[in-house]
C-alpha cells in the first residue's frame, strides 16, 4: 500500500499535478500508547496541592480537615498532600527543615500530629468524596534517616566512601546543584528497590491512600517505577504522579507527568515574549511525543514555583486568570495550589512557619467555574487522545482558539493574551468582543 501511495505521487508530479498533501495529525501529537490502567475516576478529576505546614497557623492535620467542605464545594477532587513523614534534624535547613528530607519513611512528622490524625483526615477526605494522594520522596532521605543506621549500604558514596549531600542537575536549564540537607539511595541495589516498595506499601495498607506524588521521578531508573507501579496495585489501583517530563515514566509506572512546557510558556505568554503561535506549536510540533492515553498535570503554581520563583501576580500580572483558564482548558489535569483560591499574595518560605493568611476566598468561584467544566463535560478528559484538540485561527497573533472535542461533545475556547480588548469570529458560534485578558468558553453537546 506505501508503495502504490508513493508511486502515485510521482506520476501525479511527473504529469504536471500536484501530489496530495498528507493530511494534518490529529491533536494532541501522542506516539505510542500508554499501558497504564487508570483508575476509573481520574479521567474527568482535578488536583489540590496542600501544604500541611503552612495551611493554616495550627500546621495539623486536624486544623486542615476544617477546609475539607469548602474545598469540596469547589470542585476539588484529588488531594495532594505535601511530605507528611518526620523531618532530618542533621544539616537541617531553617528551622523547620525541608520537607523532602525525611527520617523515616513509616512515621508521621510530630508538628503534623501522629498517624491516628493522618488516617482520621484520610477517612474524612473519603467521606467527602476525595481521593487523596501522598507526596513521596523515594530518591534521597535526610542525614540521619533510620536507614543510615539500619542500611548504611543503601546510599551512594563519593570516591572516599563518604556520604555527601546530593549533586542534583536542574531539568529547565541544566544547571547543577548540591543538595545539602539529603544523601542519595543507590537504586542499583535491589534491596533498595525493595525496601522502598515496601514503605509506599506500608502507606496504602496503614493510612488507606489512593497513591503518589513521587518527588523528582526522573533521577530514577524507570525500571523501579515500572516494579513499584506493579506491586502497589496489587494493593489497591493506584493514581501516580511523577515529579518528570519523560514520556518513558507514562507506558507502564505513572498516570500524570509535569507539563512543564506549558507552565513555562505560559509565563512567556504573559509577560508578552510569546503569542498564540507559540501555544499552537506546543501542541502540533511538541518537543517530546507522550504515549496515547497519558495525563499532564497543567498549573499555574505549586510548592516550588511558588516558593522559589514568585507568586501569580509576580508571574502572569493582570494574565494570571487567563493562563488558569488555559491551563484548566487545555488538554491534561489541572492543578490548583495551597492559597490561589484566595490569591495567595506570597512566596511561602520553604524551611520555617510561613502560614496563609486568608481572606474571603476571593478566587474560589473562579476555579469552581473552571473545576465545574471538567466534570460536566467527556471533552475536557484528561488523557491525551488524538483528535480530542482542534486549534482554531483567529488571525490575531494575541488571541488563542481551540476546540476540545469527544463524541458529541464540544468545549470552545478563546482567550485574550493581551490587555487590550480584541474581536474575533469563531466558527459555528460567531463574533465574540473579549476585554484584555478576557475569555471566551463556550460548551456545546
Amino acid at each position: 500500500m506505501r508503495r502504490i501511495g508513493l508511486l502515485a505521487g510521482v506520476a501525479a508530479l511527473a504529469a504536471g499535478t500536484p501530489a496530495l498533501a498528507a493530511p494534518a495529525p490529529l491533536l494532541p501529537v501522542t506516539e505510542g500508547a500508554s499501558q497504564v490502567r487508570h483508575v476509573p475516576w481520574a479521567a474527568r478529576a482535578n488536583i489540590y496541592e496542600v501544604n500541611i505546614r503552612q495551611y493554616t497557623p495550627e500546621g495539623t492535620f486536624k486544623a486542615f480537615e476544617k477546609h475539607l467542605p469548602r474545598l469540596r464545594k469547589m470542585g476539588v477532587d484529588v488531594l495532594w498532600i505535601m511530605p507528611v513523614n518526620p523531618i532530618a534534624k542533621k544539616e537541617r535547613k531553617g528551622s523547620l527543615g525541608s520537607y523532602y528530607a525525611v527520617s523515616d519513611y513509616k512515621a508521621v512528622n510530630p508538628e503534623f500530629g501522629d498517624m491516628a490524625d493522618f488516617r482520621h483526615l484520610v477517612d474524612a477526605a473519603h467521606r467527602q468524596g476525595f481521593k487523596v494522594i501522598l507526596d513521596w520522596v523515594a530518591n534521597h532521605t535526610g542525614w540521619d534517616h533510620v536507614w543510615t543506621r539500619e542500611h548504611p549500604d543503601w546510599y551512594k558514596r563519593n570516591a572516599n566512601g563518604e556520604l555527601e549531600g546530593y549533586h542534583y542537575t536542574d531539568l529547565s536549564d541544566h544547571h547543577e546543584e548540591v543538595w545539602a540537607d539529603v544523601i542519595g539511595l543507590d537504586y542499583g541495589k535491589q534491596a533498595v528497590r525493595d525496601g522502598m516498595i515496601d514503605a509506599m506499601r506500608f502507606w496504602l495498607k496503614e493510612a488507606d491512600i489512593d497513591g503518589f506524588r513521587c518527588d523528582v521521578a526522573w533521577t530514577l531508573p524507570v525500571g523501579f517505577w515500572d516494579q513499584a507501579r506493579a506491586e502497589l496495585d496489587r494493593v489497591k489501583p493506584v493514581f501516580m504522579l511523577a515529579e518528570a517530563d519523560t514520556p518513558e515514566m507514562q507506558v507502564r509506572a505513572f498516570d500524570m507527568t509535569y507539563d512543564w512546557k506549558l507552565y513555562h510558556l505560559l509565563i512567556e505568554v504573559a509577560k508578552g515574549k510569546a503569542g498564540a503561535g507559540d501555544l499552537a506549536k506546543l501542541y502540533t510540533d511538541p518537543p517530546r511525543k507522550y504515549p496515547k492515553g497519558a495525563y499532564r498535570m497543567t498549573f499555574t503554581s505549586n510548592h516550588d514555583e511558588n516558593s522559589w520563583n514568585g507568586t501569580d501576580r509576580e508571574l502572569y500580572g493582570e494574565g494570571a486568570d487567563a493562563m488558569a483558564v488555559l491551563a484548566a482548558t487545555l488538554p491534561g489535569m489541572p492543578l490548583v495550589y495551597s492559597g490561589q483560591e484566595d490569591g495567595l499574595n506570597k512566596r511561602l518560605k520553604f524551611f520555617d512557619e510561613d502560614p496563609i493568611v486568608w481572606g474571603k476566598f476571593g478566587r474560589a468561584p473562579f476555579y469552581a467555574g473552571l473545576l465545574k467544566l471538567k466534570h460536566d463535560h467527556p471533552a475536557l478528559e484528561s488523557g491525551m487522545e488524538p483528535g480530542n484538540l482542534q486549534l482554531i485561527e483567529t488571525g490575531n497573533a494575541r488571541v488563542f482558539a481551540f476546540r476540545r472535542v469527544k463524541g458529541k461533545d464540544r468545549v470552545t475556547v478563546a482567550v485574550n493574551l493581551s490587555p487590550k480588548p480584541a474581536s474575533i469570529t469563531l466558527p459555528g458560534i460567531g463574533r465574540r468582543a473579549l476585554k484584555g485578558w478576557g475569555w471566551s468558553i463556550t460548551p456545546a453537546k
